[in-house]
């Protein structure tokens, strides 16, 4: 587990996005930090703010319809959202990088993916197209991706989706980062593949002592790599701890809602648990606790008082009026 520096801290982060319909409040007062080495994973159902808190923290929101309306989001102790456009930009590629869930769609089809990795190092680092070429087969050789040489000339469509994910990964480590975010970057892709990603994800950042943010949806994708797990539901953190400790006993009734989701070998042939009913709409957000609709613990205080983040302890948080008797239930 990392403890060195801390290198990402979201203080207090509000989004919202104005629409015709009316203002959705994707991410609610986030709050979570991210040190040398680590792995946080942020985990929860879609729509739940995962992605819309990413994509402030790199600065890509779109704005409009998105907004940020409050907090701080500090880099190696800068706040990002107080700096110029062209100064966000330097940070980006260098200071953090983002790996996304669709290679397909986030690649340039008409470009070879040698000139798609190079221009990183053109751009940031004025090389030339040859040796920029020469990074990028050395990239190329670093993902693992077979027969570098000869493939830094072929196009996106010509590469499997587990190839094409590791593009993603050497373009997101180009310029060596101190933080990645990979938004959900196995989604798409096999069991095999899947696991075959997250090694390399993995290798890469105990080589590279970065940090990482792992966006995801999936509570066994993250058992083996994360040391962390925030779990958000409505644009809010609602659990937070060491990942053992999530998997040991939940004390929250959504994260362990997640857990009971999860297929496993002793349960052939019974039916998948799933958490009833749907997220809320972020346009119009359940008084007190968001999930009291769907939680088989709700009591009358679940309806009507928002619950902090109570302290399980020194490592840990729930937001749940009840999470002694979740976490002993």
């Amino acid at each position: 587990m990392g403890t060195g520096d801390t290198l990402l801290e979201v203080r207090d982060l509000h989004v919202e996005f104005r629409t015709r319909d009316g203002v959705a409040k994707a991410v609610n007062g986030v709050n979570y930090s991210v040190h040398e080495g680590e792995t946080l994973a942020v985990l929860g159902e879609s729509g739940s703010g995962k992605s819309v808190t990413a994509q402030a923290v790199m600065g890509i929101l779109d704005i409009p319809p998105g907004r940020i309306t409050g907090g701080e989001i500090l880099f190696r102790g800068r706040d990002l959202l107080t700096l110029r456009e062209d100064e966000r930009r330097k940070v980006r590629g260098a200071g953090m990088a983002m790996i996304f869930q669709d290679a397909l769609s986030s690649l340039n089809p008409v470009l070879s993916v040698g000139a798609q990795l190079g221009e990183m190092f053109t751009v940031h680092q004025g090389l030339s197209r040859k040796d920029a070429r020469g990074k990028a087969v050395e990239l190329m050789d670093r993902v693992r991706i077979p027969a570098a040489k000869e493939r830094v000339g072929d196009y996106p469509h010509q590469f499997s989706g587990g190839m094409r994910q590791r593009i993603m990964i050497a373009m997101a480590l180009a310029l060596e980062p101190d933080l990645i975010i990979a938004d959900e970057p196995t989604t798409a892709l096999d069991v095999t593949v899947q696991a075959q990603v997250m090694d390399l994800l993995a290798e890469l950042q105990r080589e590279l002592n970065m940090g990482l943010i792992l966006i995801t949806h999936d509570l066994g994708v993250v058992a083996d790599v994360a040391d962390r797990i925030a779990v958000m539901y409505a644009g809010r953190i609602v659990e937070t701890a060491p990942v053992h400790e999530i998997y040991r006993a939940p004390a929250h009734p959504y994260t362990r809602g997640l857990l009971d989701s999860i297929p496993r070998l002793d349960q052939k042939g019974q039916e998948l648990y799933a958490i009833k009913g749907l997220p809320p709409n972020l346009m119009n957000i359940p008084p007190g606790c968001a999930f009291n609709p769907r939680c088989p613990m709700a009591q009358e205080v679940c309806r009507t008082d928002v619950p902090p983040l109570y302290a399980v302890s020194e490592t840990r948080r729930s937001a749940c009026h009840f999470w002694k008797e979740c976490l002993h239930g």
